[in-house]
């Protein structure tokens, strides 16, 4: 077969629903109702739905947790490490699949391997192993690709393997003759099921060469499949289709008991409908639905939203189903828009009265990658961001004041926005001087530990990393220059080496941003790596993290021995480092316990305190590193939690703490 290539991820946890795939022709193997492909998330498709109820299929997966554990416990569980070991134990789970027909089991089979990493290899070798065999196979395919969507398979997997496919097509033509026209059919068929968005063909052709067989499919996707009269039909039965209803009536049917519902606000019909049709698994059809009539009808909405209620509470639809609806309709929010000007804040409305009446769960929208994030936050405001932290960069790179920037920063009240900052600042930094790259650097250090969170770092870079291909366009070692940012970041611990990983997972294998990770572990595995990245620019105007730890330790240790309490102060001031006078904290009340020089200490940080030099939210930011890292301390210093204690209670007499201190665990 053809060539093989990348990582990402299969196994999240498809948590409702037994599916089976007839394998030959005939009625439901089961003896349930059939329906073809439900395309968006789940698992009810073609020929065959088995006989477990929701309720059934919740139990199967309450127990498997503890069934994992023992096979883990007796050294059964096959959990590949690499993608080699991946390979060989994706493709029997395909074999076997294409054997029985058997969704849930292919599904829980994905599960146990507990590789999400490599979900996007799956797709792939799903797709190129059904583009060498029969029509049956084609169309079994294409359903497990529907039934997996959203429960184990995002958006942004599908298409990560749609993209390895057309990447590979030379080689797959090799084997497969009509690979083009296949390939073709697959991506037009996910598209129509809606489990791969429509922009992909967009976003696919400006990453590929331009006479390259991948373009040549686009080409055939556009002109012979999706532009094609009643083109969805057509797609659908490409391979035999059903002799059972489509999706698309599935749809019919759900419109039709929402409108009746509608016009004679009879719940009690309504719901005895939706459950007659049978379909648990695509409840989240009724869900976008009849949030989207509540939308175009405002009149509708206190009935629509009485549906949803009532069929949250009663449970005939699930949590994670109406969650997925929701999610269904926030994806196509924007066309929306076109024909319902105030389609945005009408949902965001909704969504709100859901949650506060308890039937959403309130953490919906939260988990968003970054990109998608940016892309459904108003591109007004984003644009406003940019230029504005534009020019609070600028002047930084002119009057290198961390403290001022980051005033200006908090001022913009933004902080959904601070992986857009980071892009920004690194972007500037690399188009620029060593001194500049080196005041990027150190102002990481100073936004992880005053504003951003490892969350904001890591979507930062992920959004550099995606678009390095661009950039190189204009900074011609960009890719160079970003690996020992990265590598920096880990050096000064604004990341730690796992996040790496963790980045790595979000790009394309073998892409420039990939390869840029790769460059970063690379410096980091260098003998003296800690020296040489610190040092990378030459040094800069501030201290790196490590050098200004290190002037601390000598300046509280030179005031311990006998020196003078304002050459100390002057020192401090000296680092020009006030958003790190935390660690100044730290180190004095760790340096108090283990020499058992509490007054004089203590005394500098009161005269610290007094001065203004070190502020009330540093000293709390110190007192809460040791209080964390209490346990640790104990080992070496027996008495330190009754040390603490003492100067905790002489830290919040003499005011040197936020209230909130006691609430830090």
């Amino acid at each position: 077969m053809a060539a093989e290539e990348g990582a990402m991820s299969p196994t999240r946890m498809l948590a409702e629903g037994h599916l089976r795939v007839a394998t030959g022709g005939g009625a439901p193997a089961d003896g349930g109702i059939a329906v073809r492909h439900l395309p968006h998330h789940h698992s009810t498709k073609k020929d065959g739905v088995g006989g477990k109820t929701e309720q059934d299929n919740h139990e199967g997966v309450d127990s498997l947790p503890s069934q994992e554990l023992k096979k883990l416990a007796n050294g059964n569980s096959k959990i590949p490490g690499t993608l080699d070991d991946y390979r060989k134990l994706v493709v029997p789970i395909i074999e076997e699949y294409f054997s029985t027909g058997d969704v849930e089991f292919a599904a829980s089979e994905l599960r146990g391997l507990g590789s999400d990493q490599f979900h996007y290899y799956f797709v792939k070798k799903l797709i190129s192993m059904a583009m060498d065999r029969h029509d049956k196979e084609k169309e079994m395919a294409s359903i497990l690709l529907s039934s997996l969507y959203a429960d184990l398979l995002s958006s942004y997997t599908i298409s990560e393997g749609y993209m390895m496919l057309l990447e590979s097509t030379e080689d797959l033509t090799i084997d497969i003759p009509d690979a083009t026209d296949v390939l073709a059919v697959f991506i037009a068929r996910a598209i129509v099921d809606e489990i791969l968005p429509p922009v992909f063909l967009t976003r696919a052709r400006a990453l590929l060469p331009e006479f390259s067989k991948g373009i040549q499919v686009l080409q055939v996707v556009e002109k012979s499949y999706l532009s094609a009269p009643h083109h969805a039909e057509l797609v659908e039965r490409k391979w035999g289709g059903s002799t059972h209803f489509t999706v698309e009536e599935a749809k019919r049917r759900i419109q039709n008991i929402l409108r009746e519902y509608i016009e004679s606000g009879d719940i009690d019909e309504a719901f005895r409908c939706i459950r007659e049709l049978s379909l648990p698994f695509f409840h989240h059809e009724v869900v976008k639905r009849a949030l989207t009539f509540g939308m175009e009808n405002i009149s509708s909405q206190p009935l629509i939203l009485k549906l949803l209620k009532e069929a949250a509470a009663g449970c005939l639809i699930s949590p994670n189903q109406i969650s997925k609806g929701f999610s269904r309709l926030a994806e196509g929010v924007d066309d929306l828009s076109l024909d319902i000007p105030s389609a945005k804040a009408l949902f965001d409305k909704l969504v709100l009265t859901a949650i506060s009446e308890g039937w959403l769960d309130a953490s919906f929208g939260k988990s968003a990658a970054p990109d998608e994030e940016m892309q459904n936050t108003s591109s007004v405001k984003v644009k406003r961001f940019k230029e504005e932290s534009g020019h609070i960069i600028h002047e930084y790179f002119l009057s290198d004041d961390v403290p001022e920037l980051i005033r200006s920063l908090e001022e913009l009240s933004a902080p959904e926005f601070n992986p857009i900052f980071l892009k920004k600042l690194v972007t500037l930094a690399m188009d620029r001087k060593s001194r500049e790259k080196e005041m990027a650097s150190v102002l990481l250090s100073s936004l992880r530990l005053e504003l951003f969170s490892t969350e904001d770092i890591m979507k930062g870079f992920v959004m550099l990393l995606q678009s390095a291909e661009d950039t190189a366009l204009d900074i011609v070692d960009a890719p160079s220059e970003l690996a020992l940012f990265l590598a920096r970041a880990v050096i000064d611990e604004v990341l730690i080496p796992l996040n790496l990983d963790e980045i790595s997972i979000k790009l394309r294998p073998n892409s420039s941003g990939s390869q840029t990770v790769q460059m970063a572990r690379a410096l980091l595995s260098a003998r003296h790596s800690g020296e040489r990245i610190l040092r990378c620019w030459g040094g800069g105007t501030g201290w790196a993290v490590e050098d200004a730890k290190d002037k601390i330790t000598k300046l509280l240790e030179e005031y311990n021995t006998g020196g003078d309490l304002g050459e100390a102060c002057r020192c401090i001031r000296d680092l020009g480092m006030p958003f790190f006078n935390h660690e100044v904290v730290k180190k004095a009340l760790v340096m108090a316990m283990e020499k058992q020089n509490d007054t004089s200490i203590l005394g500098l940080l009161q005269e610290c305190f007094g001065e203004g030099l070190i502020t009330i939210n540093q000293m709390t930011k110190g007192f809460a590193r040791v209080k964390e890292g209490l346990d640790d301390l104990i080992l070496d210093i027996p008495n330190a939690q009754e040390k603490f204690g003492e100067y905790v209670e002489l830290a919040t007499e003499r005011g040197w703490l936020l209230p909130t201190f006691a609430s830090i665990p």
